[in-house]
Formats: structure tokens, sequence, C-alpha cells
């Protein structure tokens, strides 16, 4: 055989490895998905949203996750400014614990801030003081999902207000606009596709958040008892019906990801 039949070959070999190697990568993501949608029953779904337990699941997870995206944009825009703007000291330290909670285990965040706001906490000492007690009350689920959906906001939010063209600014600000007119009809425009793309994931993550909810504020239905929380339960009786509430947040996902295409028209 020729050297150039055997380079071919070898390329052709390497090809099918390769494409192999990716369909069993596809399968392994997509095979969940499809037995979600194969073993749900489907015909169940009126009577799994009669549910009062799953009502009250659905109406609190969607109030606590946009509570958490109201805080995290609150708290986490003047963050993601400074980082951006600013030439503070000890920023990539500040940028490390902003992420930390983005790769730490659910529960490990669950038992920081049981070690935060406890009753015998840092500040939960304190605050008992004033008769607040945060452990296993609504306000805690919200606490828990803002410190785990937070990162995503400030992260995504700062580097579209690195990437901004701060030109527009100054000649802006040469035309007599004041700082208001300036950061609201130039700035917001600019970093608006990652204004919405942070809120989209942080919102997500929020709604999804499970680990530092059950260990920090509880399973309690009607108080702490979000749909993942829910999902987990029902998953102990009823599993089919559990298979249906995750095809929910699946939908949920679904339609957070085409938030995020849509601030991206190219892809």
């Amino acid at each position: 055989m020729s050297p150039g039949l055997r380079a071919r070959a070898r390329e052709h070999s390497a090809a099918i490895l390769l494409y192999g190697t990716a369909s069993l990568s596809l399968l392994l993501l997509m095979l969940p998905l499809v037995g979600l949608a194969f073993e749900s029953p489907w015909r169940d779904t009126g009577e799994l949203l009669a549910d009062p337990a799953v009502r009250d699941a659905l109406l609190l997870s969607l109030g606590v996750s946009l509570a958490a995206v109201a805080f995290s944009l609150l708290l986490g825009f003047p963050l993601a400014w400074l980082l951006a703007r600013s030439n503070l000291p000890g920023r990539g330290v500040v940028r490390t614990l902003i992420t930390l909670p983005m790769v730490m285990p659910p529960v490990v965040a669950g038992v920081g801030l049981l070690a935060a706001f406890g009753r015998h906490g840092l500040l939960g000492e304190a605050l008992s003081v004033f008769g607040v007690t945060l452990p296993f009350t609504t306000l805690a689920a919200v606490i828990a999902a803002t410190f785990v959906a937070s990162p995503f906001l400030i992260t995504t939010l700062e580097a579209g207000i690195v990437q901004s063209d701060r030109r527009f600014e100054d000649v802006a600000a040469t035309l007599g606009a004041s700082r208001w007119r300036i950061f609201h009809s130039v700035v917001l425009p600019a970093i608006r596709p990652s204004l919405l793309a942070g809120i989209a994931l942080s919102w997500a993550r929020a709604l999804g958040e499970f680990g530092a909810t059950i260990t920090f504020a509880g399973n309690l239905q009607g108080r702490t008892q979000t749909v993942p929380l829910a999902i987990y339960q029902t998953l102990q009786t009823r599993p089919e019906h559990a298979f249906l509430l995750a095809i929910l947040l699946l939908a949920v996902s679904l339609c957070v990801l085409a938030l995020l295409r849509a601030q991206r028209p190219g892809t």
C-alpha cells in the first residue's frame, strides 16, 4: 500500500473513532431525557397539577426563584461593576470567592448557611435577639437560592461590562449627558445581552436548587418545599409522578436555553 493510501486509511480510522466517541457522548446525554419522556405517565398530568402539594411547590418555586434573582441583581450588579471597572486590590480573591458557590457541593453550601445564620451561628444569635429566626423559613429558601444563583449573574454581567466600549460613554459625557442618562441610554443597551443571560442563568439555577435549600430551609410543604424538593419526596412514593415533575423543570430549562440563544442570533 502506498504512503498516500496508508495516510488516508489512518485519517478514515481516526474519523470513525471520533464520530463513534461523539455519538456515545451524545447518547449518554440524551438517554436520561428520552427516559423521562417515555416513562412519564402523561395521562396523569391533570391529576398531578391538581394536587395541592404540587401547586404549592410550583408557586413557592416561582416566588423563591424570582426573589433570588431580584436579590442577585440588587446585590450583584454593583459588585460586577466594581470588578469590571475599578482597580481595587484583591479583585482576584473576590472573583474566586464569587465563583466558589458554583463549584461548592450544595450540601456544604447549606451547612455553611446554617453556620452563618443558624440559631447559634455567626449572625444567628444576634438575629435571635430581635426575634428573627431564618432556618426552615421561606426566607431561608430565598437566601439559599440567592447564594447559589448570584455567582452566575455576577460573572456573566462582569464579562459584559468589561466588553462594553467605554468610548461611547466618554462621547456622551462630552455632549453633556448626565451619569444617569449615560447609564440608561448607553451602558444598559450595551450590556443588555449579558444582563439578560445572567438573569436567565441565575433564575434557572435558583429554580433547580435542592441541596442548600433542604439543608438550610428544610422540606416543609407550603413553606420551603420547592419543586426539586417535591420531586425528591414524590420519588419515594410515586416515582412516575416524580418523572412528570422533572419534565416540568426540564421544560423550564429549555425555555432558558431558548432565551440564551435568542441573545446570540448567530448561534
